[in-house]
């Protein structure tokens, strides 16, 4: 009987501290964040056997910024600023938490894109990483990886 409540008590305090780091990274993913390095891996790039690997680190000037914004009610917006400082190809989306695990759902380029990020905080803001078909191939081979840094809001 004692093992019993003690692996009951063990199994309710896993799923208090589960359930604590879902709500922590929810309410840490509330802000602005803007792109600040992406890698993308694309090993079957329009069906060929050629790996296709676009990188950046936006610190030479970039045409255009990535940054985004996730609210509390499980919306977010992500938009391009360019030199000039205007703000284009806006999209909307909805997200959520599951774990460690940011889901997005948004329409872009006419495509709806529906993936999933293990999210990991960094110094400045996060790291995310996914698998998902970005080079829209038919395959959900492309490996992309993202970091991020914390913006004011606008």
């Amino acid at each position: 009987m004692k093992v019993v409540k003690f692996l009951v008590i063990i199994l309710f305090g896993i799923l208090i501290v589960s359930c604590k780091k879902e709500k922590m990274l929810q309410d840490f993913m509330v802000d602005s964040w803007q792109t600040t390095y992406l890698k993308i891996e694309m090993p079957t790039a329009n069906k060929t056997d050629s790996l296709s690997v676009y990188e950046d680190e936006f610190d030479n000037n970039p045409d255009r910024i990535a940054q985004s914004k996730y609210n509390a009610d499980g919306t977010f917006s992500a938009w391009f600023i360019n030199k000039q400082g205007v703000k284009d190809s806006k999209s909307n989306g909805t997200w959520s938490v599951n774990k460690d695990t940011l889901h997005i759902e948004y329409f872009y380029l006419g495509r709806n894109v529906k993936v999933n990020y293990i999210v990991t905080k960094a110094e400045e803001g996060f790291i995310a990483k996914s698998v998902y078909d970005w080079d829209d191939d038919g395959e959900f081979d492309d490996t992309l990886i993202m970091k991020t840094k914390r913006i004011k809001s606008e």
